[in-house]
């Protein structure tokens, strides 16, 4: 009152109150409180309960009084739709008076003094500063049913794109009417595997790539480790696998140094807490057989999915990565090759200077590299690689802070993408973008989501707000049912999708809220290096050096060497075919002179048992200062 009117009064009527014997005892202390601050509580006679809105005939019969006694009628103003009290005050007002009543209000009808006085100038502004805060709340919950209609769309939006792409990409790879990338390609292959700590699981990992069905040389390349990793590795003599000591440089130094070993022009990239089947190799591997394709994704799964958390990130990779990897693929958009299992073009990598260590995210950095110099980066689903997944919510958090906040990194590094042509233009108009939209503004909205959720539970209508949390779970659901369905997975998992809306996602969007706040206050993240569990195992026949075995075809089926949890290729028994080959281009660097083994990289005599590589095409080792030391 104060506020909208400038008045103020001693006259107070409760909220929700009626006639006197609808007080109860807390009641009552409440107006004995007032009383004693100077305020006259007015109570009812008589309630027309016009707002049950009953009707015009009913609100007259409760209004009207019964003899002729003074009464105080209760009649109501405002919360909606008042248009039977004014309909029936029209006639009630001229039949009371018709019957001798008179109208006053009630400081003038008990010979009160003053009782509505002008407000002094604190009590003004007090009114004015409520009435503020009464319309920014009411804005507010405009806003959050904006913001939560925009998520809303943006998630239906996203689940129409992946689910149609997915679609297609699975018919162009394994329709009638595809076709394969081309000759077989059986050249022999170089694995780096850079590796900090890695004792727990190194020699799961290169008896795994041993086992491969494809002629490899294994380079394992130890940056500093402090827990014996490399003394393992050569430990085991294992033909065909060399172990390459360097001081502690970051990993993009520890790939570098890979690379320059490397005697094949196609390398593979692999994590040191990562066990490949037996094929992956040569899975990942055809897709070079069109000479536009510079890298390949592999199909990345978590080995440790027991338990909630392992559960939730195997729902994580397959719902969400690879469904946005068939996407980018079908797209020609690929953001990301995971070092966890990725294949290159040697040449390529050498072309755009190596390994860059600007950003946290290297493999997202790298693969962005890739599309903007004109190759053509792809998805291949039947390359499995099992990996370690973080067992606890603050390895996790560690885990996925870095990867978001590297890949903002790649991201701005990147952003002249949006306005290039070619290959650089999709990455730019359609990866880019899709990354904003999705994996950034979408992520910052779910909080508004989640807060409009409770405040509708307690203030709107709960059955609409768990009507539309169920209809968003279900559409998860048959995500996660497709995409379980495209990689040959079980269901099983999808159980703890509900439940996982209430910790994991909630996790997964405060990581991106804390890696976007620290982007524009420019501070710099540290790499921050996974706990290693040992999960891993040796694969059966093991012992078995893949590059001792003739070339075999690529559509010959093999059994998956991964014991604990035997899982086939989905796709071994089908050709994979190449869904641009219709669109014939000549290959970038047509010209390109291919390099023999240590082609002008002259290898330095080992010395203190470190090798160290000599300065190559401009491959240049960060300083301590610049790189992280451990990951």
């Amino acid at each position: 009152m104060a506020g909208a009117a400038g008045v103020t009064t001693a006259l107070l009527r409760p909220p929700y109150s009626s006639q006197n014997d609808a007080l109860d005892d807390a009641d009552w202390s409440v107006l004995k409180q007032a009383d004693t601050e100077g305020y006259v509580t007015v109570l009812s006679t008589r309630d027309a309960e016009d707002w049950q809105r009953p009707g015009v005939h009913r609100v007259l019969a409760h209004a009207t009084p019964h003899g002729h006694a003074g009464q105080i009628v209760l009649m109501h103003d405002g919360g909606g739709d008042r248009s039977q009290t004014a309909t029936a005050l029209s006639a009630l007002i001229p039949r009371l008076k018709a019957q001798g009543f008179r109208f006053a209000t009630v400081g003038a009808s008990v010979g009160m003094a003053a009782s509505v006085r002008p407000a002094g100038p604190g009590d003004h502004l007090q009114g004015v500063a409520l009435i503020e805060l009464l319309q920014a709340g009411d804005w507010t919950v405009w806003l959050l049913g904006v913001l939560m209609c925009a998520a809303g769309a943006i998630s239906v939006l996203r689940a129409a794109v992946v689910l149609i792409a997915a679609r297609r990409h699975r018919r162009l790879r394994t329709g009638l009417r595809g076709r394969s990338w081309g000759p077989p390609v059986t050249e022999p292959v170089s694995v780096i595997v850079p590796a900090y700590n890695e004792s727990a699981g190194i020699e799961a990992a290169v008896r795994s790539l041993l086992a491969s069905d494809h002629p490899v040389e294994i380079i394992v390349v130890d940056d500093g480790s402090t827990d014996g990793t490399a003394d393992l590795v050569e430990s085991l003599h294992l033909p065909g696998v060399r172990v390459i000591r360097q001081q502690n440089a970051g990993k993009p130094a520890a790939l570098n140094t890979g690379l320059a070993a490397a005697s094949c022009e196609l390398v593979v990239m692999v994590d040191g807490d990562t066990v490949f089947e037996s094929d992956t190799v040569r899975t990942i591997v055809q897709p070079f057989a069109d000479p536009r394709v510079g890298g390949v994704s592999g199909n990345a799964k978590v080995v440790n999915r027991g338990g909630l958390l392992g559960r939730w990130q195997h729902i994580e990779y397959v719902v969400g990565f690879n469904l946005d990897r068939r996407l980018f693929d079908l797209a020609e958009c690929m953001p990301t090759v995971p070092g966890a299992v990725g294949a290159f073009r040697r040449r390529a990598l050498l072309a755009l200077g190596g390994v860059s260590d600007v950003t946290l995210a290297e493999d997202t950095d790298l693969t962005m590299a890739l599309c903007r110099a004109g190759w053509r980066v792809v998805y291949e689903e039947g390359a499995v690689a099992w990996t370690e997944a973080p067992a606890s919510l603050n390895a996790l958090w560690r885990q996925r802070y870095r990867w978001c906040y590297g890949t903002l990194q790649a991201m701005w590094k990147h952003r002249g993408a949006l306005v290039q042509r070619g290959a650089a233009g999709k990455l730019g108009r359609r990866g880019l973008v899709y990354l904003l939209l999705f994996q950034v503004l979408l992520p910052l909205l779910a909080p508004v989501v989640d807060i409009f959720a409770l405040y509708g539970l307690l203030f709107l209508d709960p059955v609409r707000i768990i009507g539309l949390w169920l209809a968003f779970l279900l559409l998860q659901l048959l995500m996660g049912r497709y995409a379980f369905r495209l990689d040959g997975e079980r269901p099983g998992p999808l159980w703890s999708l509900p439940l996982q809306q209430f910790v994991y996602r909630q996790l997964m969007y405060l990581v991106v809220i804390q890696s976007v706040f620290t982007a524009v206050s420019g501070s710099r993240l540290r790499w921050q290096r996974m706990e290693r569990y040992g999960s891993l195992r040796a694969p059966v026949g093991a012992e078995a050096p893949g590059h001792d075995l003739p070339p075999q075809d690529p559509g010959s089926p093999h059994p998956a060497p991964y014991d604990a949890l035997p899982h086939p290729a989905p796709y071994d028994a089908l050709p994979h075919p190449a869904p641009y080959d219709t669109l014939p281009q000549p290959a970038p660097y047509a010209d390109f002179h291919q390099p023999e083994p240590h082609d002008g990289l002259p290898q330095p005599p080992p010395h203190n048992g470190y090798w160290q590589p000599p300065p190559h095409n401009d491959f240049r080792q960060p300083a301590p200062h610049e790189t992280p030391q451990s990951y």
